[in-house]
């Protein structure tokens, strides 16, 4: 394929996005002690370039966020039809710490998942954004 071929099966930028805001849960990927580590999470997208996920404050995983930059991944995949899609996120993750902010993120998040108190946020920025269709392969 040449440099400018347009790839099928590669998402546009904006559609990515759009695919974002379909979802409640994905998986958040960082550094734990120097290892990569994967952690279901929920989350809501706020505004165009960034998500939010809720935490336990003082958890490990708010510890091993802060300041980081970290990868973010949802998908829907088909097993049946081998068929679907999946979006990544690259990113710094950053403690929100404004009273007002954290207020407003309390409405716009699903109440947590988990058990325990969740109500530390983590913003990640949406910096490098790609997705890809999933689709079988041709007979």
């Amino acid at each position: 394929m040449t440099p400018d071929a347009i790839d099928p099966l590669t998402l546009g930028g904006a559609e990515c996005l759009e695919l974002l805001r379909t979802a409640a849960v994905g998986r958040v990927v960082y550094t734990d002690q120097a290892l990569p580590a994967i952690q279901p999470v929920n989350y809501a997208m706020d505004g165009d370039r960034a998500l939010v996920i809720r935490t336990a404050p003082g958890s490990k995983l708010n510890a091993a966020l802060r300041g980081a930059i970290v990868a973010f991944e949802i998908d829907e995949i088909d097993p049946a039809t081998r068929a679907g899609w999946s979006v990544t996120v690259v990113g710094p993750a950053r403690a929100v710490t404004q009273e007002a902010e954290i207020d407003r993120l309390m409405r716009l998040l699903p109440g947590p998942w988990a058990p325990g108190r969740r109500d530390a946020f983590i913003r990640i920025g949406c910096r490098q954004v790609t997705g890809r269709i999933l689709a079988p392969a041709a007979a």
